[in-house]
């Protein structure tokens, strides 16, 4: 299968360019840059040039594939609301490009995103129609419309080495800090997954699953964030300490809003469905290896 990925220079999306590569598919990956095609040759892909904003790209390049999987997001979050309406118009573009067709579109979402939050989320749990990152709603509309449409949602944190996303940005926190925090009592739990592991269940859902599907790409299904913040008060030897919830705008930042909230999430259906078997090390595991407190300072970039 010849598959067009969006996103396919990112932390993510090279892991699924390698699964799919790997696994005997051909892949078009979409690159803004110089720097980006490089990569994407050197790791056996074909290029196509464009970006997320540019739909006349997308257009072409899912016309020229079998299915598509989309991974790219803007991870701006001064401006979410534009962002989030990019990839609502992406999403539709790369739809109307695999009308007619039984061409799969996998989209990708975030387990936070879900309606339910402090207890567990499954794939049946619908999602919040409050949040302006509307993804979901995009694909499942295509779905409707007889295209073949499914969607991945990820946990906020996807980890593995070269990540840049929540976690990293909470190692940046505590090193300027000069301590490891967590909010309140540090009980409100965060789902994880290593980002092989997600990459092997796009591959699967891109195979296998069925339209109008919602998949789960959750390992580890929550890890207390008290004890990610001492596992970060351990590989940087500074203090570990609470915070209550009015300190901890001041104390994280933006990020202070996701850190606190309570999101466990199930992949119980999603690997009953595709046999999906996470292996790779649970989140903690990682923490403790050295290469998440040696590139930590630009993290910025996140899911969901």
């Amino acid at each position: 299968m010849r598959v067009f990925i969006t996103g396919a220079t990112g932390f993510i999306g090279t892991a699924v360019v390698r699964e799919l590569i790997d696994a005997g598919h051909q892949v078009l990956g979409l690159a803004r840059s110089d720097a980006g095609a490089k990569s994407l040759i050197t790791a056996g892909a074909q290029v196509y040039r464009g970006s997320l904003e540019d739909l006349e790209s997308l257009r072409g390049g899912a016309a020229a594939a079998d299915g598509v999987i989309h991974t790219a997001f803007i991870h701006d979050f001064s401006n979410y609301g534009p962002a989030a309406e990019a990839d609502r118009h992406a999403i539709e573009t790369l739809g109307a490009a695999l009308a007619g067709s039984d061409r799969p579109l996998i989209v990708t979402s975030g387990t936070l995103l879900v309606q339910r939050q402090g207890s567990l989320a499954t794939e049946k749990d619908a999602h919040n129609p409050s949040f302006p990152r509307k993804s979901e709603e995009a694909a499942l509309a295509l779905a409707a419309r007889g295209g073949h449409a499914s969607v991945l949602r990820l946990p906020p944190s996807v980890h593995g080495n070269g990540d840049h996303g929540f976690v990293p940005r909470l190692i940046s926190i505590a090193r300027e800090k000069g301590v490891s925090a967590y909010i309140g009592d540090g009980l409100n739990r965060w789902p994880a997954v290593h980002r092989l592991d997600a990459a092997h269940l796009y591959r699967l859902v891109l195979e296998k699953g069925p339209s109008g599907a919602s998949y789960h790409g959750v390992a580890d299904e929550g890890v207390a964030t008290r004890e990610i913040a001492e596992a970060i008060g351990h590989g940087l030897n500074v203090p570990v300490v609470g915070k209550s919830s009015e300190e901890a705008a001041d104390h994280f930042g933006w990020i202070a809003r996701f850190f606190g909230i309570d999101g466990p999430a199930s992949s119980a259906e999603t690997q009953e469905r595709l046999g999906w078997r996470p292996v790779k090390p649970g989140l903690i595991a990682d923490l403790n290896a050295e290469h998440y407190f040696e590139h930590a300072a630009d993290a910025v970039a996140l899911h969901g």
